[in-house]
């Protein structure tokens, strides 16, 4: 029995470049950047909700860029054995 679920994806190694997880953690970004801006809406200004906003795009922007320098990065061997291993296994 197989497994192809999204967790199963992108729980293997060398899974957080996968663009279906990347998908995912913008969609979760923009949704509580959402959420945040309605609140600093819905209270006139509260200069709190500006600051969480502020640590939003400081967390999503250093996810970003160690994303960027993970897909720069040379694969390790092992690393790179493990993959090859389970695209072996994917298409059987």
């Amino acid at each position: 029995m197989s497994e192809s679920g999204f967790f199963a994806e992108i729980l293997r190694p060398g899974s957080s470049l996968h663009p279906k997880f990347l998908l995912a953690l913008d969609l979760a970004f923009v949704a509580l950047l959402f959420i945040l801006v309605t609140l600093a809406v819905l209270t006139a200004g509260n200069i709190h909700i500006f600051a969480l906003i502020a640590i939003e795009l400081a967390l999503w922007a250093s996810v970003k860029w160690f994303v960027n320098e993970l897909k720069n990065a040379p694969m390790a061997p092992e690393t790179q054995s493990q993959v090859d291993g389970a695209e072996a296994k994917k298409d059987l």
